[in-house]
């Protein structure tokens, strides 16, 4: 599953897993369809960049067939795109709604 992430500042696709975790960690319900209206984009961005900041994410590890390690997504990098949404439609004092797609 897709969720579209909307507002007049933009918009962008991300896999419906990781917005749904990066919904929750801005104190969102994680329930698809919703919105955040523009007066509360500051406090949803600081939100999920706490979060961020407080996650410990595991190092790259190797497969048990001794290959390269695999070197996982950082929370940081899956949650940018979003994060650049909200900052730009907090300036633009735009709305942010998500969809499945």
């Amino acid at each position: 599953m897709l969720i579209q992430f909307d507002s007049k500042a933009g918009q962008f696709f991300m896999d419906g897993e990781i917005a749904v975790q990066l919904l929750k960690l801005m104190g969102n319900s994680g329930t698809v369809p919703g919105a955040l209206l523009a007066a509360d984009l500051g406090a949803a961005r600081a939100r999920l960049e706490a979060a961020i900041r407080g996650s410990t994410e595991s190092a790259a590890s190797q497969d048990a067939d001794g290959d390269a390690p695999e070197i996982p997504v950082s929370l940081r990098q899956r949650a940018h795109p979003l994060l650049e949404l909200l900052e730009r439609a907090a300036r633009q004092g735009a709305d942010v709604l998500w969809d499945r797609l």
